[in-house]
């Protein structure tokens, strides 16, 4: 099982802040933003946005970044500063 989550405005966008997912097929995070994404045109849009930025285990990484069973993934926007 793979436990994803969702912070800031993507909690409120998706109406979902966690969720755990069969780690079988899943082998990147590219591949858990796919899967969500088939959910709904919402899941879809809010997870395809370029700027989406993604972290496996509390350290920040790219679509193409391993996961496996364990793994907590999480998702957020951009961060800004002021």
């Amino acid at each position: 099982m793979i436990n994803v989550v969702f912070f800031a405005a993507l909690r409120e966008q998706l109406d979902c802040d966690s969720l755990t997912l069969e780690s079988h097929e899943l082998s990147t995070v590219a591949d858990i933003i796919k899967q969500l994404s088939a959910r709904s045109e919402q899941w879809q849009q809010t997870l395809n946005n370029a700027s989406l930025l993604s972290a496996v285990n509390h350290d920040m990484v790219d679509k193409s970044h391993p996961v496996k069973a364990g793994d907590e993934v999480a998702f957020f926007p951009p961060v800004t500063g002021g």
